[in-house]
C-alpha cells in the first residue's frame, strides 16, 4: 500500500508554496553533480555546495545541474531563489506523490516523471520521482536518490558522441525524457517472462502460490499503469509545445517519445488482461482438476454400487434348513468363490462400458 499512497500529513495546513519534503526519509547526505559542456568544451564535477553550480548560469555553455536527494530542503531553496524557479513548482518537486505532468512557465518548463527500477529481492517495481527544469541555457534534474539511467547520457557526452553537444538544454532534457521512457521497456520484459512462467506453472501444476503469484501480478499492473497513463499527455504536451525553449528539431524527437510512451501503454493493458486471463484459467484448472478427481470417485462408487447390493443380499444369512428359497448357497462347496467370481465379472463389464463410452 505505501506504493500507492504515500503519507502527506505534514503537509496538511501549510501554506501554498512551503518547503515540505514528502517522501521516503533518507540519512545519506544530498550528491550535486555538475555537467557544463558546448561542442569544443566539456566540464564534469561532483560539488558539496549548491552555490558552486551557480557561476555557470550566465556562462553560454548548456549547464546540467543534477541532484540526488531531495530530504535536504535548503538546497532546494536555493536552487529556486538563483534560477527565480516559482515557490510552487518547488513545492512540487520535494512532493514525490506527483502524477507526472508538463508546465510551461514561459521562463522554464516544469517537468514530472516517473522512473521506474526493478527490485530482484522483492520482487517487485519501485517508483521515483523525477523533476525537470528546462531553462535557456540550463537543464535540473532532481531525483528521490542515486543510481540513475543517466550514465549513458554523460558518457556519451563526455566523448562527444552524437549531436548532444552541438545542441541546446532541450535536447539534453529530451535525452534525459527517453531513457526514462525506454526503461520502461526494460521493467515489462521482466513482467512478461514472469507471464509466461505462471503460464506454464498453472499449465503443468497450479498451486496456492501460483494463486499468490496472480494476485501480487495483478497490483503489479494497477501500479504501472498508474505511472505510465499521465506520462502519455506529459509528453504529448512536450511534444506539441509552442514554448521557445524547445526548438523545432527537438518536436520531432519528442514526438518519438511519445510513441514509445503508446507502445509502453499498449504493452501494460496487454499484461494487464492477460493476468486477468491467468485469474480465469488457475480458477479453470482447478476445477477441471476437482472434476477429475469426482470423476474417479464417481467411477469406483459406480463400480461398488452393483458389488455392495451383492454383498448386501449375502449379508443376510437366513437360514437355508429353515426353507429351501433361503440362500441354499449357504452351504454350497464352491458358494464363496463363485459369488466372488461373479462379482468380479460384473465390476470387469462396467469398466470396460465406461471405456467404450470414454468416461476413463
Amino acid at each position: 500500500m505505501p506504493r500507492f499512497f504515500k503519507r502527506v500529513s505534514k503537509k496538511a495546513g501549510s501554506s501554498p508554496g512551503a518547503l515540505v519534503h514528502i517522501g521516503k526519509k533518507r540519512m545519506e547526505k544530498a550528491r550535486i553533480t555538475m555537467i557544463d559542456y558546448d561542442e569544443k568544451r566539456f566540464t564534469a564535477k561532483e560539488v558539496t555546495r549548491i552555490e558552486e553550480c551557480f557561476p555557470f548560469k550566465k556562462k553560454p555553455t548548456v549547464t546540467w545541474i543534477n541532484i540526488d536527494g531531495l530530504h535536504e530542503v535548503d538546497i532546494i531553496e536555493k536552487i529556486g531563489k538563483e534560477f527565480g524557479i516559482h515557490p510552487l513548482v518547488l513545492e512540487d518537486v520535494l512532493n514525490t506523490t506527483q502524477r507526472p505532468k508538463v508546465e510551461d512557465f514561459d521562463e522554464y518548463i516544469y517537468i514530472v516523471l516517473k522512473r521506474l527500477s526493478y527490485d530482484e529481492d522483492k520482487d517487485e517495481t519501485r517508483s521515483e520521482q523525477m523533476s525537470i527544469i528546462l531553462g535557456d541555457n540550463y537543464v535540473i534534474s532532481f531525483q528521490e536518490s542515486a543510481g540513475d539511467v543517466f550514465d549513458f547520457i554523460r558518457k556519451s557526452t563526455q566523448e562527444n558522441k552524437g549531436v548532444i553537444r552541438k545542441s541546446g538544454p532541450d535536447y539534453l532534457a529530451y535525452r534525459l525524457i527517453d531513457s526514462i521512457v525506454d526503461n520502461y521497456f526494460l521493467i515489462l520484459e521482466k513482467y512478461g517472462d514472469r507471464i509466461e512462467g505462471i503460464e506454464e506453472d498453472m499449465v503443468s501444476n497450479p498451486k496456492q502460490e501460483t494463486l499468490e503469484t496472480i494476485h501480487a501480478m495483478k497490483k503489479e499492473m494497477i501500479f504501472l499503469r498508474r505511472s505510465v497513463w499521465p506520462l502519455r499527455e506529459a509528453v504529448s504536451g512536450l511534444s506539441r509545445s509552442e514554448s521557445r525553449l524547445m526548438k523545432k528539431k527537438t518536436h520531432l524527437y519528442m514526438r518519438d517519445v511519445y510513441d514509445h510512451t503508446i507502445q509502453v501503454i499498449d504493452t501494460v493493458e496487454t499484461f494487464r488482461d492477460m493476468t486477468s486471463g491467468l485469474l480465469d484459467l488457475y480458477l479453470s484448472s482447478i476445477s477441471n482438476k476437482m472434476n477429475e478427481v469426482m470423476k474417479v470417485l464417481t467411477i469406483i462408487a459406480t463400480i461398488f454400487i452393483p458389488l455392495s447390493f451383492f454383498a448386501g443380499i449375502y449379508g443376510m444369512n437366513f437360514n437355508p434348513e429353515a426353507s429351501s428359497f433361503n440362500m441354499p448357497e449357504l452351504n454350497h462347496p464352491l458358494g464363496y468363490p463363485a459369488v466372488l467370481a461373479f462379482m468380479t465379472i460384473v465390476a470387469l463389464i462396467m469398466i470396460s462400458y465406461f471405456k467404450r463410452k470414454k468416461w476413463m
